[in-house]
């Protein structure tokens, strides 16, 4: 397709977020301004998410050969763009009270949101490797950004190492594919392995498979490939955090379920077999690690990796009910996990982040609102009834039971009863008798904007999971 051809309206999305970031960076080159630079990203974001909501809804594009912009593309490039704006509000408190310069922070923001929207439309190997190369140098620098800290700086060089293995991996891997179909395109591809797949895949195209498998597996922090997962998560700023748990994985989660629709991954058993032997291992490490840590950001770290791993499910079932789960999913685990960041976000001070769980001794009693809001996040993590973490989770079981994978199913109810337990530590915690309150050693400066970014989140999460039809009705209108 010529430029000349490509309606500006469809890549509009993109445009706003490069043109946001290049004013910004323009505005810090004239005069350094928080605030300023703070209002450009949250408008621009706030910006493209309307546009998305009243251009894109139900409006399908393809810029060939790389992007197809359709309904799935679009539903989750609204919920990146909108959780990204959330990690702004719950950034500019965090950052406020500290000493370093905090504008290039917004850049960066801007710059990982775009990379991790260009992978939910991707449908070409040489649009995916740009996306998650934009993504993945963005998070170097934020995952280090608080220079000051030894933490921060281990994190950041411990990313970009596994980052760069993981891209070496997937890189490698697309050439091989590539040298035996002798096509980039995830459709081609797919035709390509039907054609085939009568005689069984060659040995050059499982091999392939194999290496991209192992580079998603890193970038998505699943076992065995999730070493980097506690270290990065607790030398991170918290925004960052909330960022890499639920923006960066999740681009990463609907190219991995767009690449396995096109080329029908569910009709190859080695590659089922592959994913599944990974979603059991996610479950039971994630889960049984989290259970012998005592700080918080860790523990959310290992719930992740499991909870990546409840994720598979709905992924390996496939079809339209398994495209839907996944995207209900998405949107719960999504308003948990910044809602969850967002607490300990607000809860540190300029020294150090309230990861420490000794942080929460008595924090009902010491802010009840806050202590109700984490306790809620938890509670939704861990799938409790009337929150959204619940109907997530019945919505992967019901798409395995649809394609009959019982193991799977099995394991993931045995995996949400061991995840209880960490989770209620955390709330035991925050409702035991409190600690003197000078004895307390953070200092936190609780803003405004962060409590009304934490309320939002809270009843978003407890509406859908009290009235959950509303939000899949939303989802199915886009998948048509």
């Amino acid at each position: 397709m010529e430029l000349s051809s490509i309606n500006i309206l469809d890549v509009l999305p993109g445009i706003l977020l490069v043109t946001a970031s290049l004013i910004a960076m323009l505005s810090i080159a004239i005069r350094r301004n928080h605030k300023l630079i703070f209002g450009v990203t949250t408008g621009s974001l706030l910006g493209v998410f309307i546009y998305l909501i009243i251009y894109a809804t139900n409006h399908s594009f393809t810029v060939e050969p790389l992007f197809v912009i359709d309904g799935f593309g679009t539903f989750i490039t609204g919920l990146i763009v909108l959780s990204s704006l959330a990690v702004s509000l719950l950034s500019y408190a965090y950052f406020e009270q500290r000493e370093e310069r905090k504008e290039e922070y917004y850049i960066l923001l801007l710059l990982a949101t775009l990379g991790s929207a260009m992978l939910v439309i991707s449908k070409h190997f040489v649009s995916l490797f740009l996306g998650l190369e934009i993504l993945s140098i963005a998070l170097y620098s934020m995952v280090a950004y608080l220079r000051k800290r030894e933490k921060s700086d281990e994190a950041g060089i411990k990313y970009l190492i596994i980052a760069a293995f993981s891209s070496a991996f997937l890189l490698f891997g697309m050439a091989l594919v590539y040298a035996q179909t002798g096509s980039m395109d995830f459709k081609d591809i797919g035709i390509y392995m039907d054609s085939v797949s009568n005689n069984g895949l060659p040995l050059l195209l499982i091999a392939g498979f194999a290496m991209m498998i192992v580079g998603i597996g890193f970038k998505l922090g699943v076992a065995p490939f999730h070493m980097w997962t506690p270290d990065v998560y607790e030398g991170a700023p918290a925004p960052v955090t909330a960022f890499i748990a639920t923006v960066s994985k999740g681009g990463m989660v609907v190219l991995l379920v767009r690449f396995f629709g096109q080329i029908n991954g569910q009709h190859y058993p080695v590659i089922v077999l592959s994913f599944t032997v990974i979603a059991i291992a996610s479950m039971f490490i994630g889960n049984f690690l989290a259970i012998r840590q005592n700080n918080v950001k860790r523990i959310l770290a290992y719930s992740s990796i499991a909870h990546l791993g409840y994720l598979l499910v709905a992924f390996l079932a496939g079809g339209a009910l398994g495209v839907e789960a996944v995207s209900f999913y998405l949107v719960a685990y999504f308003l948990t996990n910044i809602g969850a960041f967002g607490v300990i976000a607000i809860l540190s001070d300029q020294e150090r982040d309230a990861e420490n769980i000794e942080d929460y001794q008595g924090l009902f009693w010491r802010h009840p609102k806050i202590a109700t809001v984490f306790t809620a996040m938890l509670l939704s993590l861990a799938g409790i009834p009337l929150t959204g973490g619940f109907v997530g989770k019945f919505y992967l079981i019901a798409s395995g039971v649809s394609a009959q994978l019982w193991l799977l199913i099995i394991v993931l109810a045995v995996n949400s009863v061991i995840g209880l337990y960490y989770y209620i530590k955390i709330i035991a915690v925050m409702f035991d008798k409190p600690k003197a309150f000078e004895a307390l050693a953070l200092r936190p400066r609780l803003y405004l904007i962060n409590l009304i970014t934490l309320v939002v989140l809270s009843i978003l999460m407890i509406w859908y999971g009290v009235y959950p039809q509303a939000l899949i009705e939303r989802i199915q209108d886009f998948l048509k």
